[in-house]
């Protein structure tokens, strides 16, 4: 029987809460740093690994951490979230994202449907499309290619894609499977989608609508801003576009769209990157076997996910690590420092799933919690970060927990030698040096060049930056984020805080409005 319990009744947590904060500086100095570092290494899939010497544990809060899990029921409750149950209390639905990519364990039925064949039948007709696109036999009104294919939507519809698309534009390029450029338009402002339009050829460009309801303001206004500009060139929009929703929104059968693809009620648009929201666009762009690859690397992140033991589950147990940070050492940011210029926004990413996901003060049942929850996010590629804001990073008043990301090797696949070392060389040393630098800091007699170090940080190494690296990489974090969510006991799958907003900005618009809100309107000239 799973329950759900709110994180301070559970007896584990107040171990944890005693026990003595462990000496970063000093743990991490000489030799025993180095066969910290070498210890506290958990596997990933597709050769990656969580390494976590650098962060502030030791055996007995990871033991404690370990308790945590099992007291938790964190492993059985993602088990009852991939079998079916109605783990998002706040809608009253099913997460389903995971099985996007594979069945972790019994068939999910629906809606009259079994779900795993729905997401396997959803991206079978994507893949026929894409090749019907790439081939010509889909073509524009002249009977040509399209070359490029934009993809209009916001949120989640926008940010897990566009950062999946630029992690891996470089990569697809060089091993020959780049078919189309993709474009992104997402921002309501007009600058935005006139930006990108003003980049393009729009006779040779495919354009997806994303909307599960078919009625995103934000995403049907930049839908009449993008077909104002086709007819205005002479093209036919409905000729162009095709639509990512549900099969009940007013888009799902339109004559307006070459084709429909669906998604559901049961994958929330910050876990959506492995539904057609990413497969279509991704598909076309790269070819979906590239994207068929993404899935797989994901899929077998997600296996790893249902172990229990906490040193074979690296996604879990880097949940519980920030868990700790979080509610034990009162941390209240982590930053997401990707040493790889691919992974530019992937950040931005990370940042709506976690806040988005588990940025609540009530728990699963509307309940007040009286602890802290989800950690800010923010972050930037190294090297560029650097010389950013990394001095705040080594030397401000507030402790900023590090999840750095890095590679062996580039995805160009060549180099160049300048003073001994290549590029990448270069890349890697800084990441190394970094994580040392923040733990053990620097003595000084000048304070102003004085680190105090004890800055904790981990970080996720692979070989290189592909499809199904980056697959499991995404995984990760999701299942970070829904481990994390478990533990405070929160819905991690609803996101009411962003519906306010849109429901003030429709009544400025009808101009129903009165006090404050006047007033920002008329200082706006709405």
């Amino acid at each position: 029987m799973i329950n759900w319990n709110n994180m301070d009744t559970l007896a584990s947590m107040q171990e944890i809460s005693k026990a003595e904060p462990v000496n970063l500086a000093q743990v991490m100095a000489g030799e025993s740093g180095a066969e910290r570092v070498k210890k506290y290494s958990v596997p990933m899939a597709e050769g990656m690994a969580y390494n976590y010497g650098a962060k502030q544990v030791d055996d007995k809060v990871l033991a404690g951490l370990a308790k945590l899990a099992e007291e938790a029921q964190l492993v059985d409750k993602f088990e009852a979230l991939y079998n079916g149950a109605v783990i998002n209390t706040g809608e009253k639905r099913l997460v389903l994202h995971h099985l996007t990519r594979g069945q972790l364990g019994e068939a999910v039925v629906a809606d009259g449907v079994n779900k795993r064949d729905f997401y396997t039948g959803v991206q079978e007709k994507i893949a026929e499309f894409a090749g019907k696109v790439h081939s010509g036999q889909i073509a524009n009104g002249a009977g040509e290619k399209f070359t490029t294919v934009v993809q209009i939507g916001i949120g989640g519809s926008d940010l897990g894609p566009r950062a999946i698309y630029l992690a891996l534009e470089h990569w697809a390029k060089r091993h020959d499977t780049f078919k189309m450029e993709a474009k992104f338009i997402s921002n309501v402002d007009p600058d935005d989608a006139a930006a990108v339009l003003s980049s393009i050829d729009l006779a040779h460009s495919l354009f997806i609508l994303v909307s599960k309801s078919g009625t995103t303001l934000e995403t049907l206004t930049n839908e009449s801003f993008v077909k104002e500009a086709l007819t205005k060139a002479g093209l036919d929009p409905s000729k162009h576009m095709v639509a990512v929703t549900s099969e009940t929104s007013p888009l799902a059968k339109s004559d307006d769209y070459l084709a429909a693809f669906f998604m559901d009620d049961y994958i929330g648009g910050r876990y959506s990157s492995s539904s057609a929201v990413g497969g279509a666009v991704l598909s076309l762009a790269f070819g979906p076997e590239v994207f068929a690859q993404f899935l797989e690397g994901a899929a077998k992140e997600d296996e790893l996910s249902k172990n229990k033991d906490i040193f074979k589950n690296p996604a879990m147990l880097d949940a519980l690590i920030g868990v700790y940070e979080r509610n034990v050492l009162g941390y209240l940011c982590t930053a997401v420092l990707p040493y790889s210029q691919a992974l530019s926004r992937f950040p931005a990413h990370l940042q709506q799933l976690d806040m988005e996901s588990n940025g609540k003060s009530v728990n699963r049942f509307g309940e007040p919690i009286h602890y802290q929850t989800g950690p800010v996010i923010f972050g930037e590629p190294g090297t560029n970060g650097q010389h950013s804001f990394y001095q705040l990073l080594h030397q401000g008043t507030s402790i900023v927990p590090l999840q750095f990301i890095g590679f062996k090797d580039s995805q160009i696949g060549t180099d160049v030698v300048i003073q001994d070392s290549t590029s990448q060389q270069k890349l890697c040393a800084n990441v190394a040096a970094q994580i040392v630098a923040f733990a053990c800091g620097k003595s000084d007699e000048n304070r102003n060049k004085n680190f105090e170090g004890g800055r904790p940080s981990s970080i996720i190494i692979g070989d290189q930056l592909n499809p199904r690296t980056l697959g499991a990489l995404l995984s990760h974090f999701e299942n970070k984020v829904m481990f994390q969510g478990f533990v405070w006991n929160v819905n991690s799958f609803d996101q009411e805080g962003v519906q306010l907003g849109k429901v003030l900005a429709k009544k400025v618009l009808a101009h129903e409005t009165d006090g404050a809100l006047k007033v920002y309107s008329d200082l706006l000239n709405i």
